[in-house]
């Protein structure tokens, strides 16, 4: 999926934004990876911005 969205760390890595449905199959989970793979997301949930943490990894925040 060449529109998934891409984020690059502060330690040069790059990873990329996926979702799926919790269990309950009304939440929709965001994480990152580090391959595009299914349930990739081309862009940002609306709201929301890219931090790392202490180790790296990017976790999405609500905007404040």
């Amino acid at each position: 999926m060449d529109n998934a969205y891409s984020y690059e760390n502060s330690k040069g890595r790059t990873y990329f934004l996926h979702s799926r449905l919790a269990k309950n199959s009304k939440t929709k989970l965001y994480f990152f990876a580090r391959e595009v793979k299914d349930g990739a997301e081309a862009s940002l949930p609306e709201g929301y911005e890219v931090r790392e943490t202490g180790t790296g990894l990017p976790v999405l925040k609500k905007a404040s």
